[in-house]
């Protein structure tokens, strides 16, 4: 890295969205990541399905944790 940088030029919020959303990515244990993979391989579904299908069953119980 630099020292210095010179921003003289930069645009203060050049890139700013306020209704940008970001989906932040989730990191499974391996055992759950292997068993939603090959769940959803078996039923042709990609494992986003399948992990949003999971939750969406169990959200008393995930709800539970808080």
């Amino acid at each position: 890295m630099k020292k210095e940088y010179d921003f003289s030029k930069g645009v203060r919020g050049k890139f700013y969205r306020a209704n940008a959303s970001m989906n932040l990515p989730i990191y499974l244990d391996a055992d759950v990541a292997k068993f939603v993979q090959e769940f959803a391989k078996r039923k042709r579904v990609d494992t986003q399905t399948v992990v949003n299908k999971l939750l969406r069953s169990n959200k008393e119980k995930v709800e539970q944790l808080r």
